[in-house]
């Protein structure tokens, strides 16, 4: 049996794909701890070995900014500042519980700093599809400066493969995708899983006996995010336009947002559970969410509002599963036209179809644990 030290970031959304194959991995025997935040990882996966790596203070981004502005924000001042910080706590670990792989999140390059260092295999967690691609590559200048600034954290920390992109591990790289959805086909060790997805929802208690099974079921819902009021606003005004036909979910998690039989409004939803019953999604383009709504070949209505969000509802349009809408700007008219579209032109159920039998013949969980265990292996 082996040891395998989960590193991860303070980000709810990268710690729930590696809960699966963490799980798994478990099940199977192998010895299981983390490095990262406790109050974020403990919830999502249960663990009772973690080991605690600091955290900055992240500055709030400026709503203003976009493109590569916002991406020299977020690695100017959330991703170098959180590895420089997660560097001794990760080191800690390493030291502690002596691991044979490490599972790297690409946004926690901490994790990569300590294992070329310490000379120890590891892999990466792409828990999301938007980095595999590389978006930076096709603007040299932009891959210059990321290349620059990353090569610059490593040298400070001693990292022996100075250079190598610590966001791609060299011996393995795990996708929670597919060619389907990630429509790249990513140089180097990449196995594409699909996505991990575990059901933490089941619990939540919701109103089945007011769904009207006579009208389709649109869910609406932007994860955590308590930024879109507005965009709640107008969805809702939209689909109770279409009360005849349409039933509306709306995760509101504000609680600001009034309810009634034809919208019905609630802070927490088993988004799974719903998933089953759902003709459409609606939602902000973050991964998770829409992995799981291709998951059961719902199609989507996708408003991006930051960081990877853009490219993932990109990817959701060339696969052919769904509608892309401005965020700040949509209407409850363009958004009931959305809704009208993926709900009654076929071709957008048949992408999102073809997304959902690539995902569940990846392997998933399964699929990652198989990998981990040949590079413990090697």
């Amino acid at each position: 049996m082996s040891r395998f030290l989960f590193v991860m970031p303070p980000f709810a959304g990268h710690v729930g794909p590696a809960a699966g194959v963490a799980a798994e991995l478990g099940r199977r025997g192998h010895e299981i701890a983390w490095a990262g935040t406790p109050e974020v990882i403990r919830p999502l996966t249960g663990a009772a070995l973690i080991f605690e790596c600091a955290v900055p203070p992240f500055p709030e981004r400026p709503e203003s900014i976009h493109g590569f502005a916002a991406l020299k924000f977020r690695w100017e001042n959330v991703l170098v500042p959180l590895g420089e910080a997660m560097e001794p706590g990760v080191r800690a670990a390493v030291t502690e519980f002596r691991p044979d792989v490490l599972v790297v999140d690409q946004q926690a390059v901490a994790g990569a700093l300590v294992a070329n260092r310490a000379g120890l295999r590891w892999a990466t967690s792409a828990s999301t599809s938007a980095e595999l691609s590389d978006p930076p590559a096709g603007l040299p200048k932009v891959a210059e400066w990321l290349r620059g600034l990353m090569r610059g954290l490593q040298e400070r920390f001693g990292d022996p493969q100075a250079g190598q992109d610590p966001r791609f591990s060299p011996a393995l790289v795990l996708a929670f995708t597919t060619e389907e959805l990630a429509r790249t086909r990513a140089a180097g060790p990449v196995r594409f899983v699909g996505p991990s997805i575990q059901d933490r929802t089941s619990h939540v208690d919701f109103p089945w006996q007011a769904l009207d099974p006579a009208r389709r079921l649109v869910l609406v819902t932007l994860g955590t995010a308590g930024t879109g009021p507005r965009f709640l606003t107008e969805c809702a005004a939209a689909l109770r336009a279409r009360s005849r036909r349409l039933q509306a979910v709306v995760v509101d998690p504000t609680g600001s947002l009034p309810g009634s039989g034809d919208v019905i409004v609630r802070r927490k939803v088993p988004r799974l559970a719903l998933l089953e019953r759902a003709s459409a999604l609606v939602c902000h383009a973050g991964y998770n969410t829409v992995c799981e709504s291709l998951y059961h070949g719902v199609p989507l209505v996708v408003a991006p509002i930051r960081d990877d969000q853009p490219t993932i509802a990109d990817q959701v349009v060339r696969a052919g599963a769904g509608i892309r809408l401005r965020f700040s700007r949509s209407t409850a008219t363009q958004i009931g036209a959305a809704v009208d579209a993926v709900l009654d032109e076929p071709v957008f159920r048949e992408g999102a179809e073809q997304v959902r039998k690539s995902f569940h013949g990846a392997g998933g969980a399964p699929a990652a644990a198989d990998a981990l265990e040949q590079l413990a292996a090697s």
